[in-house]
């Protein structure tokens, strides 16, 4: 069957297909792939990691698997996902800015962080936090209506947008005075910090690396920063018997449903850190990726307005209305996906789509491969938001994983989805957005799939 015909496509018009960096050859040496990590990790992988079903190397003395068969992957994060740990490269980079908050703790500790945040992040629970989300958007769409016809920097300004809302779902605040602050936090971690180098890879944990200590530096900084940002907030207070207004009041409110524990302040400083840097550039990350896309294909633009234009958006929008513009969001996370590899090492020996795993090997879950595999995907470069909709069928729950899957599900996904489709439904029915910049924008995996450069679009007010 055609790809027209299996998702309801004009059969004249072939879909976009955006520029994607060239990939490695497949016999790249350790040396080579070291270096090509420290730039972007998606440079590293050849033509065979887009079609087999498992790709085993060795890296340094172990040995590494990338899954590509949903069986496998379900196995690793599922079925016996306590055999299976962060590596310590993965916790060197993360655990400067997010302590050990849920994203990095591991055992009973995460255990405990899981099911006491998980109230906080029920859908009644977002449902409450949408005003302060379309609070923000409308000044942001102010904003642009100012600078209409201008050249702009959208990635930078969904970057504004997202940790406003994060600042005030979390503390009811605006973030206008912290805001630049907080950015440059985020910036000069990315920029000196959270590219592995060899040394990153190659030490065991527990010896420090030179890099490590430049990084305890910054987490000093950073962790009085986010103190500063807590005393605040409970400066302000709360009206005794009022029901919680933010993140922050569910969150000191929380109690572990079995050992009906809370948060110690450094953890709930560990919680606090993780939902504004993990939500609001994930997030912002996905808001720029899919206004890139809607600017390189128009008539998926337009088809995105008229939805908005159905949908009555400008009160508060019917999310069960925008189909089409979550499925944009969608396709947008599978060409593009945040978190483009989890990294997990054995535990113990097991054994993992037939073949043995020792202690101590590498198992590579990269939703980037996994979401563009030929075996998987049909045109899988291509942008084809009508994957997500009928009469297409729903991909295989282990094929798609913008936000991981098993117990360690990003715990703030439906909170990310929401946003991210009211915020994208505001701009495109508010706005046309192009694209005059036509060098491609190249995606680089460091931390997150990043664009190698900013480009600048511009809007027009419809």
């Amino acid at each position: 069957m055609s790809i027209a015909e299996t998702y309801d496509l004009p059969a004249a018009r072939a879909p976009l297909v955006p520029p994607s960096p060239p990939r490695a050859p497949d016999n790249l040496s350790a040396i080579g792939r070291i270096t090509r990590i420290g730039k972007s990790v998606i440079s590293t992988w050849g033509p065979r990691a887009y079609q087999e079903d498992v790709v085993q190397g060795r890296f340094f003395g172990r040995s590494s698997f990338i899954l590509n068969t949903p069986d496998a992957i379900r196995h690793v994060l599922v079925d016996n996902y306590e055999n299976y740990t962060r590596t310590p490269a993965g916790i060197r980079v993360l655990r400067p800015v997010l302590g050990r908050g849920v994203l990095v703790a591991e055992g009973r500790a995460w255990k405990h962080q899981r099911r006491t945040l998980a109230p906080a992040f029920t859908p009644r629970a977002v449902a409450t936090l949408i005003p302060h989300m379309l609070a923000v958007i409308e000044d942001t769409l102010a904003e642009l209506k100012g600078n209409a016809d201008a050249p702009l920097d959208l990635r930078e300004i969904m970057q504004r947008m997202t940790l406003e809302i994060a600042g005030r779902t979390m503390f009811s605040f605006e973030m206008g005075q912290h805001g630049a602050t907080l950015r440059d936090f985020v910036m000069e971690y990315g920029a000196r910090l959270a590219r592995p180098a060899m040394l990153d890879l190659l030490l065991p944990l527990s010896w420090p690396s030179p890099q490590d200590f430049s990084r305890a530096r910054f987490r000093k900084r950073w962790t009085a920063f986010v103190a500063m940002l807590m005393a605040e907030r409970r400066a302000a207070g709360k009206k005794d018997g009022a029901p919680p207004r933010d993140l922050f009041d569910l969150m000191g409110e929380a109690r572990d449903p079995e050992t009906g524990l809370a948060f110690s302040e450094e953890q709930l400083g560990d919680e606090v850190a993780t939902m504004i840097l993990a939500g609001h550039e994930t997030t912002a990350i996905a808001l720029f990726w899919s206004l890139y896309l809607l600017a390189l294909d128009p008539e998926a633009q337009e088809q995105l307005a008229a939805e908005v234009s159905k949908a009555g958006t400008d009160g508060a929008p019917d999310l069960e209305r925008l189909k089409f513009t979550r499925a944009v969001i969608d396709e947008s996370l599978r060409l593009y996906p945040p978190a483009f590899l989890i990294a997990r090492a054995a535990l113990m020996p097991d054994e993992v789509a037939g073949l043995p795993v020792r202690k101590g090997d590498v198992i590579m879950i990269a939703p980037w491969l996994l979401h563009r595999h030929e075996k998987l995907w049909q045109e899988p470069a291509a942008f084809i938001p009508q994957r997500f909709l009928p009469p297409a069928p729903p991909p295989d729950r282990f094929a798609y994983l913008p936000f991981g899957a098993g117990p360690r599900v990003c715990i703030g996904a439906h909170f990310a989805l929401t946003e991210a489709t009211l915020a994208l439904a505001r701009l495109i029915g508010a706005f046309r957005v192009e694209l005059p910049d036509k060098a491609p924008v190249m995606p680089i995996g460091v931390v997150t799939t990043q664009p190698d450069r900013s480009p600048l679009f511009v809007i027009k007010a419809r």
